[in-house]
């Protein structure tokens, strides 16, 4: 694994791209002490080329959560009864004076 000072990746950033292209990780130091790491990309797993693209480029962000949502408990919820009285009179009044 590479390691270079910022100045000398400025001056040769495509050279250390190439590592990461076939790869590699790059150190990048400050004065000799490490404060960042160049890595290969990888495409999220899960997701499709175009979503892929939209994370990399920061566009779209990945549920923070990677969990997936559990439907049967979502479905088995309880819900509330109304009646269609009730749901007539909440169309009638949201539709307003139009």
């Amino acid at each position: 694994m590479p390691t270079v000072n910022i100045g000398a990746l400025k001056n040769r950033l495509s050279a250390y791209l190439k590592f990461v292209r076939n790869g590699e990780e790059v150190i990048v130091c400050d004065r000799n002490v490490p404060v960042a790491r160049i890595l290969p990309f990888r495409p999220a797993e899960g997701f499709d080329e175009e979503e892929a693209r939209l994370i990399a480029v920061g566009i779209l962000k990945p549920a923070a959560d990677p969990n997936p949502m559990d439907w049967d408990a979502f479905w088995a919820i309880p819900t509330g009864t109304v009646s269609d009285e009730a749901v007539r009179e909440a169309i009638e009044w949201a539709k307003g004076d139009r």
